[in-house]
């Protein structure tokens, strides 16, 4: 089925375009965006059960940006009557002569940006989902989740808690400015179990997690993750310490996109490049990684959570190649910071939701494949570990720095998985290291969107990244 546009968005449109035609009479650019999403989140565990129609991309409202002599501005509006454009207008102007009078009184300079181009565009997208969050049967979403708790109890003997949580999206996001016209309406859901294993007094957490650009349906795929969530549990019970060195390592797909998102996350994107505060602005051109190193960046690459129409600026989805073969190509950019560098937007341009502000985010960052197989790979480790799970990451886009925390490592000697474990595990290096050592790659790859990304400290949207299994070096602890 395709989803369906919202009713709420169609029925206020009008009164939108009417808001539009009153600001462009003082404005030399005028845009709207409008949101309308719905959502069902399901959490379930051994000692509680919630269920709520909040996600973290569930909102209503309206944001508007204008443009004058240099200058953007932006308004949000939690609420529209569609039959008094009038009367938002006037409170629009208002406070946007407020701000622009603080300015003045404080001496503070703009930073003056050309003008956003407004080629004519209608769009209308109605993406395939199976079902809708907002008319999913709950009581029986909850009865299955229980279910798979409680089974989840008998896999293993050390079973504390086993956590199972269900969220679906339906995006509905309508874009105007005088010559664009452009609404979408997709689903995107993600699920996932923690299996939580206790014993002397240790306590460890295995997960696995599903996500796709589907409704509710994709929840029956938990059931497949169950096992696997516990076995990791209860081996992590008795994992050891990993001795720190650097190391010859396989990543698992999960873990590579671990990499790919702290790697070349925030380090390219280009709103850091007109703050002069990244690093990777200076190697544009320039190899960053071996010749087996390719990656894309943007919405079209994969599909997943993250696989939109549009941006938040009207820029329609794209398929960057961030690096081919090493070198470093470009970055992703939204409208603002491509104006101001000189480039062309990447379709990249995000808000947390329509009360903030737009950045340059990530969506779907994925390595190549390759044609290796993952035992050719282990065979060829005279010592060293392949690592599984991510716990967390972090990079310096300043200095291209990394540092990533990896569920457990599963040692390698000479070419053979021993069947020791170790965990956790945090991975440091330097970038151009790191990916300048990469000398195998497999043929399969896979994608992960559970998560979730903030610029710095906030502004939390949804990202996937991913790849294959990759052999490189880097310096674990």
């Amino acid at each position: 089925m395709k989803a369906p546009f919202s009713p709420y968005l169609s029925g206020i449109k009008g009164g939108l375009q009417k808001l539009l035609a009153l600001l462009r009479q003082d404005y030399d650019y005028v845009s709207i965006l409008a949101t309308d999403s719905k959502g069902l989140s399901v959490r379930i565990s051994q000692r509680a059960r919630s269920v709520s129609s909040e996600t973290m991309t569930t909102e209503r409202g309206v944001v508007v940006r204008v443009y004058r002599k240099g200058q953007y501005s932006e308004y949000a509006l939690n609420e529209f009557d569609p039959a008094a454009p009038e009367a938002a207008a006037e409170q629009i102007r208002a406070e946007l002569k407020r701000q622009e009078e603080t300015l003045e009184a404080v001496g503070a300079a703009v930073y003056e940006t050309a003008m956003l181009p407004d080629e004519p565009l209608t769009l209308f997208v109605e993406k395939e989902t199976g079902e809708l969050p907002e008319s999913s049967d709950v009581k029986a979403l909850v009865e299955r989740l229980s279910a798979l708790s409680a089974r989840g109890m008998t896999l293993g003997e050390d079973m504390l808690d086993c956590i199972l949580r269900a969220q679906s999206t339906h995006i509905c996001k309508l874009f105007l400015t005088e010559n664009r016209d452009l609404s979408q309406s997709y689903v995107y859901s993600e699920g996932n179990v923690a299996a939580v294993a206790s014993r002397e007094g240790r306590t460890q957490m295995g997960y696995e997690g599903v996500s796709g650009l589907c409704g509710p349906e994709l929840f029956s795929q938990l059931e497949h993750k169950l096992p696997r969530a516990v076995a990791c549990a209860e081996e992590l019970l008795d994992a050891g310490r990993i001795e720190p060195g650097e190391y010859e390592i396989i990543t698992s797909p999960e873990v590579t996109g671990l990499i790919a998102h702290e790697a070349f996350g925030h380090g390219v994107e280009m709103d850091m490049f007109v703050k002069n505060r990244a690093l990777g602005k200076e190697y544009i051109g320039k190899r960053v990684g071996s010749e087996l190193v390719t990656m894309h960046e943007g919405a079209l690459c994969a599909e997943n959570v993250t696989s939109y129409a549009f941006d938040d600026e009207g820029t329609l989805a794209g398929d960057v190649i961030e690096i081919e073969n090493g070198i470093l190509k470009t970055g992703i950019c939204d409208a603002l910071s491509a104006l101001r560098l000189g480039g062309e937007p990447t379709g990249n341009g995000k808000r947390e939701n329509f009360e903030h502000k737009v950045y340059t985010r990530m969506t779907n960052t994925v390595f190549d494949s390759g044609d290796d197989t993952l035992e050719d790979m282990i065979a060829s480790v005279k010592r060293g570990y392949l690592l599984e799970g991510m716990e967390s990451g972090m990079e310096d886009p300043k200095h291209w720095g990394i540092q990533c925390i990896i569920k457990l490592g599963r040692e390698i000697v000479d070419g053979k998985l021993t069947g020791k474990i170790v965990a956790p595990i945090i991975m440091t290096g330097y970038v151009p290291d790191l990916l300048g050592s990469i000398s195998m790659r497999s043929g399969d790859r896979e994608i992960f969107g559970t998560g979730g990304c903030g610029k710095g400290y906030k502004e939390w949207v949804k990202v996937t990244d991913g790849g294959p299994y990759l052999k490189t070096k880097a310096r674990l602890g």
